[in-house]
């Protein structure tokens, strides 16, 4: 079929785990903001040793971890080329794309016009409609929900808008119907809204839990990534954790949910037992959506240190057909002001058993560069944006 340098890429997107300012940080209000360095000064030093070999402190010193002399890893940082900072951007930057419109956030709640339509063609009221945790809008408004039947619709610091319902008060099948309604009306470029999400609980007030019956209804990807070219060329496309959310499904030929980090370690360790060719590829949204987006950053480092203890099963079943790509989709600086992403350079760090040591690569310009990567090494269509750095990580006698 090919004569891929790699037989198998797994990459590891930890949502949110920017490593300091970018240089249009002014831009995007996120002057000084510094999602490890940071997080690390909070912890009095951060304790990940297998991150540490790969070589993330070589990118930039990080508190606690020590620089490596012959690091395991190619290392360098990415800078986003595109318009935003949300999670679909820089996923989709990732696979290959250039966003120039952002998708809209919408911090004072959705517009009055929008509330109104979804209220004539749902049949329902609707309360809420303001940023939101997940857990406390069910404590302040899940008993007038129960009472009234009132949909709960609230948003966050990303491009979403979230419709919560009691399973016995609104039937899923109906929930799901609002949630395509919902879709169909932020379609509109004045909206732009990445992801309606239905978020069905149960339970009595008091003790409301959310149950797995959430939902997306994403915005399909506005051009072709990497992923479809290599699904269309008979490749197989492993999407662990959100990552068929991100990109509703397009170019995914096996996808995994996830309930955690820990979860999404799991399944990983699942695909590397494994035999396939092509791409296993897994977002870990702990980071962002548990600790980041609540200002958490103890919270954050210890689920940093968590992840790094399983990286270790993770390189005992590597093989020299295989290529290992860590990254993240953008910041989320823990004591940073407000609660929203921040736009930050992210770690790139590359790394493959066949590797006799890394070294620093250039500073990437943008994201796309590892779709461009995995397109060479796959021999597919590459994208329009990008360069691949396969080259690069060639080392003598390989």
């Amino acid at each position: 079929m090919s004569n891929q340098k790699y037989k198998r890429v797994f990459l590891i997107v930890m949502d949110s785990v920017g490593i300091g300012e970018a240089p249009d940080a002014a831009k995007f209000d996120d002057i000084g903001s510094d999602t490890l360095g940071h997080i690390a000064e909070q912890m009095g030093g951060l304790n990940m040793p297998n991150m540490a070999k790969l070589g993330l402190s070589n990118i930039r010193v990080i508190k606690g971890i020590p620089e490596q002399e012959r690091p395991l890893a190619y290392f360098t940082k990415m800078q986003e080329a595109s318009n935003g900072k949300d999670t679909m951007t820089g996923h989709w930057e990732i696979m290959g794309l250039h966003i120039e419109q952002p998708f809209k956030v919408f911090p004072e709640g959705f517009p009055a016009e929008l509330i109104s339509e979804l209220e004539q063609k749902t049949g329902r009221k609707i309360i809420g409609n303001k940023p939101a945790s997940g857990t406390e809008i069910l404590v302040e408004l899940g008993e007038e929900h129960v009472d009234t039947g009132n949909l709960i619709v609230y948003t966050s610091a990303d491009s979403v808008l979230q419709i919560a319902a009691h399973e016995e008060v609104v039937p899923l099948e109906e929930l799901y119907k609002i949630c395509e309604i919902a879709r169909e009306l932020t379609l509109d470029e004045k909206y732009m809204v990445g992801r309606v999400i239905a978020r069905p609980f149960i339970g009595k007030p008091g003790n409301f839990t959310r149950t797995a019956n959430r939902h997306d209804y994403a915005l399909k990807p506005f051009g072709r990534t990497t992923m479809n070219e290599l699904a269309d060329s008979g490749f197989d496309v492993i999407s662990i954790g959100k990552i068929a959310d991100i990109y509703d499904g397009e170019g995914i030929t096996k996808s995994f949910r996830t309930k955690s980090n820990m979860d999404g370690m799991d399944k990983l360790i699942e695909t590397l037992e494994m035999d396939f060719t092509g791409l296993s590829f897994l977002n870990l949204v702990d980071f962002d959506a548990l600790y980041g987006h609540r200002r958490d950053p103890i919270g954050y480092g210890k689920a940093l240190e968590e992840y790094d203890m399983r990286l270790t099963e993770v390189f005992e079943k590597l093989t020299d057909e295989d290529l290992l790509i860590i990254t993240a989709d953008h910041g989320n600086d823990p004591v940073h002001h407000g609660t929203d992403h921040t736009r930050e350079y992210v770690p790139l760090l590359i790394y493959s058993p066949r590797f006799t040591s890394g070294e620093e690569l250039p500073i990437r310009n943008t994201f796309a560069d590892i779709a461009a990567t995995i397109a060479e090494n796959f021999n597919v269509n590459k994208p329009e944006h990008g360069k691949s750095f396969l080259l690069e990580i060639e080392q003598e006698g390989l």
